[in-house]
């Protein structure tokens, strides 16, 4: 297929933002930090706290929360609604400011960076899947993953054989013609998951990406994230209130009232070997 040229402006649309990633390796302008004694953890939260400011009223959504999340690692976090789970999931993205506390994201703390740094960041290292897809309803399959490619600031041409391995591992191949509107849910759900991987990012963030999904196609997205998890090498953090979802990964966290109050095993217990193919080229 011909390369396209969107005719949007991704800095217009907030959804150009959030659909991007890139690979850890990236040398641009957000350098991480000399190593650290914990530098296999990829995800360092440090006693972060979110406090919401309305008028007088102040609401802590984040209490004091520390965790560890390590390079290819599958970690769930689970909790019911008003637990905490959606805020913090902003924090990891950098889509919000912890109130106090660090987030270190593949050695970078976001508390240093300016907010144009912060938007690098996320577009280098983050691959975002969102439960309501955020898919560009103007623009075919094919051409919500072009213009995700294209916002992160790859030099490099799309690696079209990586795509393809996507689309094959997704089964999306003979559906990348099509806009949102004529997908089903299942099929745009993957375009996304298809948008957020094809950038190679180091993270995978998914906020409950089988929420509006039947059980079956809800059974095909998290296969793909354990896939991406275990082939491609990603570390993938979900965010999801079903405890059926979250016992696909390796390690489960339960929120209620803004702190993680338990910790339990999930069925992928360990965390896979780095992979050294195709999620790894730079």
């Amino acid at each position: 297929m011909p390369k396209i040229t969107p005719q949007i402006n991704p800095k217009q649309h907030p959804a150009a933002d959030s659909i991007c990633g890139r690979h850890p390796n990236y040398n641009g302008n957000v350098p991480p930090e000399p190593a650290s004694p914990i530098a296999d953890n990829i995800i360092q939260v440090e006693e972060v706290s979110k406090v919401y400011s309305t008028g007088r009223l102040e609401v802590a959504a984040v209490r004091g929360l520390s965790m560890n999340v390590a390079r290819g690692e599958f970690v769930a976090i689970v909790g019911p609604s008003g637990s905490g789970k959606s805020t913090l999931f902003y924090l990891l993205g950098g889509l919000t400011h912890a109130t106090t506390g660090r987030v270190v994201i593949d050695g970078v703390d976001f508390a240093t960076l300016k907010d144009a740094e912060r938007t690098r960041l996320r577009r280098h290292r983050i691959g975002f899947v969102f439960q309501k897809f955020n898919l560009l309803p103007t623009l075919s399959a094919m051409g919500n993953i072009e213009i995700a490619y294209a916002v992160s600031g790859r030099k490099e041409p799309m690696d079209r054989a990586y795509l393809d391995h996507l689309s094959d591992m997704l089964s999306i191949k003979g559906r990348l013609e099509h806009r949102p509107s004529e997908l089903s849910g299942g099929e745009q759900q993957r375009v996304a998951i298809a948008r957020a991987l094809v950038t190679h990012p180091a993270i995978v963030l998914a906020d409950e990406p089988t929420g509006n999904l039947d059980t079956k196609n809800s059974d095909a997205v998290l296969e793909m994230l354990v896939r991406s998890n275990r082939e491609l090498g990603q570390t993938v953090l979900m965010i999801t209130h079903n405890p059926e979802a979250a016992a696909v990964a390796g390690r489960i966290l339960h929120m209620r009232d803004g702190q993680i109050v338990r910790e339990e095993k999930g069925l992928r217990s360990a965390p896979p070997a780095p992979a050294a193919g195709i999620a790894h080229r730079v």
